[in-house]
């Protein structure tokens, strides 16, 4: 095994500092790259997506449960498969409360292509709580490029994807793919890939902080039961 150098503690600190440099360069460049997804265009949906999900037949509007965005985890799981993706339901492991989130107007799900029943018996093995639907009966999966034909046969890759609401109206605004899921699963990252972001004032472009009537930043944060939602 190849392990770090042994130093002084002066060394370390040298070092240690050098590297801070990088890492508070990297944060800022990291936020300009935020800034710069907020800004992408996005695609109004007028397409009907059906789904199944615990209270039956969904509809993509329904998923975003009464807010105004929604984040979508494109989980690999095959209608011929009898368990879900490993790599997949190491992601969903790592998800925290939603309600940190949904305190931010963004609902999250996750989606897949098995039928719901097989979906419904894998959420319960995994002891998972969080909303997930079926795909089975329509081309949400192909439509956004997680469900892809290669050589005559259908493969599966994870992908995320963000949705805007507008009243009625529903719009595409990002999705990412397999190595570019990287690093996500915190709440602050997943809120970094939407339209309207962490809804904070420093955050640009500037008009999107929140409205949701709770102070934005750290100032914000509760205890996860102690929103009032």
């Amino acid at each position: 095994m190849s392990l770090p150098e042994i130093v002084s503690r002066a060394e370390w600190r040298a070092a240690r500092e050098a590297l801070l440099a990088k890492e508070k360069a990297a944060t800022r460049a990291r936020d300009a790259l935020n800034a710069e997804r907020r800004r992408l265009p996005m695609v109004e949906i007028d397409k009907e997506y059906v789904f199944e999900g615990g209270d039956g037949k969904a509809t993509l509007p329904d998923l975003f449960e009464g807010r105004d965005q929604l984040v979508v985890y494109h989980f690999m799981f095959a209608p011929e498969w009898d368990a879900g993706c490993r790599s997949c339901s190491a992601f969903l492991d790592q998800i925290g409360h939603l309600v940190h989130l949904r305190a931010r107007g963004t609902s999250f799900a996750a989606v897949s292509r098995a039928p719901y029943p097989k979906i419904l018996q894998f959420k319960a093995r995994m002891g998972w709580t969080l909303p997930w639907y079926s795909s089975y009966v329509s081309d949400f999966n192909a439509d956004f490029e997680v469900t892809l034909e290669h050589e005559g046969a259908l493969v599966e890759r994870p992908g995320l994807s963000c949705f805007l609401r507008e009243s009625d109206r529903v719009f595409h605004t990002y999705s990412t793919y397999e190595r570019g899921l990287d690093g996500l699963g915190s709440t602050t990252s997943l809120l970094d890939l939407t339209a309207l972001g962490r809804r904070e004032e420093w955050e640009e472009p500037k008009g999107r902080a929140s409205a949701l009537g709770a102070p934005a930043g750290s100032e914000g944060v509760r205890y996860h039961d102690e929103y009032e939602l």
